[in-house]
């Protein structure tokens, strides 16, 4: 049976690893062999290896620091690579893969920029692998929905999306005290966080970006803005620092099991702080942002991000020549972070039945408004989406998709260069076509 499973290699050992690794090992484990790990910290590696060996009778898994990625690649011989590294490194990792004979599974974002865009897609096609972008919100039941009720052609064509996605204060502080906080590594929240939402809008759609304009501001996170405040921190981080300890912001990396063992036990390794303060220093991503741009077929999206908000969810409105669809996801109501803890205080049961929910509506053109019932989750992150994917991914035999919801590097490439273009707009105050960035053949 060994070697009918599929070999797997995985570079990058931080949090989302894990739900690959699981799955390989356990779930689909069958199927799929995991034969490495690279990450520049063994003491990651060895914490994800303790856990392997918990449930395969103490057999661990091979282990690599980074520099000899290459060789990983060699000794242990997997026919896919999957990366989950920082989203600078990515661009590396796809390409080295497909050039040492591997397909490529990659976390979203694709890549960051153009010019690493560039460099996959030759890649690409100097090697002919293949290269699958993990798009975990088209799984989601409520996201399938959507595009099911667009094929059945519920709106006709779609002609005007407005998507409006608000993060709250726990999650979306969360970006800025990790190093996607830092332009340069992550390519800012729209590249690394709204990739998501414009890869929804591409697949529900049917269509790319074309041209893009973008408005965007650091404007709540920052030592900047909490000084205009008339606030001032001194830390520059949260653990171990007394002074932090009534901070609502303050995440305490030795109170949560999981934390401490990938981030605070890897310090010394890495030089990675995992909880920065987010009114600290360096702080050079948006977090306030508006884009509006005209797709391929006429579209026309007008979408906005922040990331300080009281509630968390989106809200969607998709009006065509026959309706309009509007989404409504309200996931949590005044859920605030408690100081010191990996936890959270959710509002009591009256307020989330009030203000939170989920909704599908159809209006259509001189016809009767109704709702639309919306598939129960079968739990996991992203809106029940991600187990749904790893299905698709790694099972022998995944249910059929009517839905396409696999994404290939097109997919990934669409959904990047939509942001891409948007942080080319705001530097330089002006309109951007995609195909000043990467033209894709999208045969």
């Amino acid at each position: 049976m060994g070697n009918s499973r599929t070999r797997y290699a995985i570079v990058g050992t931080g949090g989302r690893a894990g739900m690959f690794i699981d799955a390989i090992t356990d779930t689909y484990s069958e199927w799929s062999e995991l034969v490495g790990m690279c990450d520049l910290s063994q003491v990651r590696m060895d914490w994800y290896n303790a856990q392997i060996a918990e449930r395969t009778d103490g057999a661990v898994v091979p282990t690599y620091v980074a520099a000899d990625f290459d060789k990983m690649v060699r000794e242990t011989k997997p026919d896919v690579v999957i990366v989950t590294t920082m989203d600078c490194w990515h661009h590396h990792y796809i390409i080295r893969a497909m050039e040492l004979g591997c397909d490529a599974i990659t976390e979203k974002p694709m890549t960051i920029d153009g010019d690493k865009a560039h460099a996959i897609m030759d890649a690409l096609e100097r090697t002919g692998r293949n290269l699958r972008v993990t798009f975990n919100y088209r799984y989601a039941p409520l996201s399938t929905k959507v595009r099911e009720l667009i094929m059945q052609g519920v709106v006709g064509r779609p002609l005007h999306i407005n998507f409006q996605w608000v993060l709250d204060t726990y999650h979306g502080a969360d970006y800025f005290r990790r190093w996607h906080r830092e332009k340069d590594m992550s390519g800012g929240l729209l590249v690394h966080k709204a990739t998501h939402h414009f890869d929804l809008v591409n697949w529900w759609i049917a269509s790319q970006p074309e041209m893009v304009f973008a408005m965007g501001d650091l404007h709540f996170y920052g030592k900047e803005n909490a000084a205009a405040r008339g606030e001032s921190y001194a830390y520059e981080r949260y653990t171990g620092v007394p002074e932090a300890e009534d901070d609502p912001f303050a995440l305490r990396l030795d109170q949560n099991e999981t934390l401490r063992s990938l981030y605070l036990n890897a310090e010394a390794e890495t030089g990675y702080l995992r909880d920065r303060n987010v009114f600290g220093e360096p702080v050079t991503i948006e977090d306030t942002m508006s884009v509006t741009a005209r797709y391929r077929n006429g579209a026309l999206l007008t979408y906005s991000l922040i990331c300080y908000s009281p509630w968390e969810g989106y809200r969607i409105a998709i009006t065509g020549d026959k309706g309009r669809l509007e989404v409504e996801l309200v996931e949590q109501v005044g859920r605030t972070f408690v100081a010191g803890q990996e936890e959270t205080v959710l509002p009591d049961e009256d307020t989330l039945d009030r203000f939170g929910g989920k909704h599908i509506r159809v209006y259509p053109i001189f016809g009767k408004p109704y709702e639309v019932a919306i598939p129960e989750t079968t739990g996991g992150g992203h809106g029940g989406g991600d187990q749904v994917m790893l299905e698709q991914i790694f099972s022998p035999t995944p249910p059929p998709d009517p839905f396409a919801r696999a994404a290939s590097h097109i997919d990934g490439a669409a959904s990047i260069l939509l942001g891409i273009a948007a942080n080319i707009s705001m530097a330089e105050n002006r309109p951007v076509s995609v195909d000043e960035i990467l033209k894709v053949d999208r045969s």
